[in-house]
């Protein structure tokens, strides 16, 4: 009783009491202990009585919201209920996840797979693009490109210098311009409009350049100059019916301005003595050493084209004529006997018998009928007699372009005339007709 009144513990060993309040003091008097005892028998008490603890006030629950109600005659619609947020949706068990399609959560394994697909996709993607770009798309373009500027290059190759601003090669590079593939460009015809331009153009230019001779002379420029003097209407129809525009580009027409050179040359050399007055031929440089033709700047063509034979002259010692001719004939009738007799002789020098003439010595009318032609017809003679003096000198004089006769007087030991075909003399064009029939 006296342990509980100190407050002392029954065994020392106890733990204390640590419920109590630590703001309160430990009464260490019985006096006060004893008057507390007192106080609490006698219902007094030092401390005043506590209030009475209050109660907490009732929660007030909110007043519901009025439904609505339907008005009169209106008819009630039915409203779906409202979907829940996706925050308010439980995870699945397995671990967290983020939300995928559709409202549902996805797991970290198909989080993974669904970004390691789409990673791969987006792989596959860019690989296939670039092959498409580089194998496909590239290579088409790059083959566009290259065929819309070969076709520009095309045509600027041949509406050039006086043509252009021809208006046919300013459409020509509008068609090019607006082409969407490849075959398109190929489908542009650029010769046919290019080729009437120039037939055009060179036509025009014949007629302003014609001589009062009424020649004119081609000028071409590619493979070397190359200088050709033709009749005009000879050069009007090789313009408009042989040459196309990869041709007419390299030709300019001018006014012919010539020169007549006289050279002597070899039988061989003067194509074989078969030129006549006012034919045609072309000039070739012969190699001094090995007789062999060398072409202008190596090509085919020769040095000076269509230079036109003004005068051919023969050697004289050709002009010595010794001819016997003798005829006999013998006629029987009736037993008598009828004899005829007749012989030709001719021992001349045609030199000497031209000289006579000039001399006035003889009838120049009678003996210019005998001697007319005399070189050109011996040497058709000698032709169809498949015989001749092949030691013959000729002396040409020839019509050849200023530009070139400083080149045909360095060089006359070393040409060779050649007769082209398509400006063949009249015996040649027989012969070539009875050949080829």
């Amino acid at each position: 009783m006296l342990d509980k009144i100190r407050g002392k513990k029954k065994d020392d060993k106890d733990a204390p009491d640590l419920r109590g309040n630590n703001k309160k003091k430990n009464d260490s008097d019985i006096g006060g202990r004893l008057k507390g005892m007192v106080g609490k028998v006698t219902g007094k008490s030092d401390n005043p009585p506590k209030e009475a603890k209050k109660n907490p006030p009732e929660r007030k629950m909110p007043k519901p919201m009025p439904k609505p109600m339907a008005k009169p005659g209106e008819t009630p619609r039915l409203r779906p209920p409202q979907r829940k947020s996706d925050s308010k949706r439980p995870i699945r068990s397995g671990g967290s996840g983020v939300r995928g399609g559709f409202g549902r959560k996805i797991q970290d394994d198909d989080q993974k797979t669904l970004i390691g697909l789409v990673v791969v996709a987006f792989i596959i993607i860019v690989l296939g693009g670039a092959l498409y770009y580089f194998f496909i798309q590239a290579p088409y373009t790059e083959a566009f490109n290259a065929a819309k500027q070969a076709k520009i290059n095309e045509v600027n190759t041949y509406f050039t210098g006086p043509l252009t601003t021809d208006p046919r090669g300013i459409d020509l590079r509008i068609q090019i311009d607006s082409a969407q593939t490849p075959f398109q460009v190929d489908a542009i015809d650029v010769m046919v409009p290019a080729t009437q331009a120039w037939r055009e153009y060179q036509s025009g230019q014949i007629t302003n350049q014609t001589d009062p001779y009424g020649r004119v002379m081609f000028v071409y420029a590619a493979g070397g100059q190359k200088n050709v003097v033709l009749k005009a209407a000879d050069a009007q129809a090789v313009v408009n019916t042989q040459l196309d525009a990869k041709s007419l580009v390299d030709i300019t027409v001018k006014k012919p301005d010539t020169v007549a050179i006289p050279i002597i040359v070899s039988r061989l050399q003067a194509a074989g003595g078969l030129v006549n007055v006012g034919n045609s031929v072309d000039v070739y440089l012969m190699n001094a050493t090995s007789n062999t033709t060398v072409a202008n700047n190596t090509t085919n063509t020769p040095n000076i084209s269509g230079a036109t034979v003004l005068a051919i002259l023969r050697a004289k010692d050709s002009g010595v004529i010794v001819a016997n001719k003798s005829h006999a004939q013998d006629m029987a009738i009736n037993n008598l006997v009828q004899m005829s007799s007749r012989s030709e002789s001719a021992t001349q020098d045609v030199e000497q018998l031209i000289r006579a003439v000039s001399a006035r010595n003889w009838d120049e009318n009678e003996v210019s009928t005998y001697l007319n032609s005399y070189g050109w017809r011996l040497s058709d003679f000698e032709r169809t007699s498949n015989l001749g003096e092949l030691d013959a000198q000729y002396l040409l004089l020839l019509e050849v372009p200023r530009e070139n006769a400083i080149f045909l007087i360095q060089n006359m030991n070393n040409v060779i005339l050649t007769v082209p075909t398509q400006q063949a003399p009249n015996w040649m064009v027989k012969e070539l007709k009875a050949i080829y029939g």
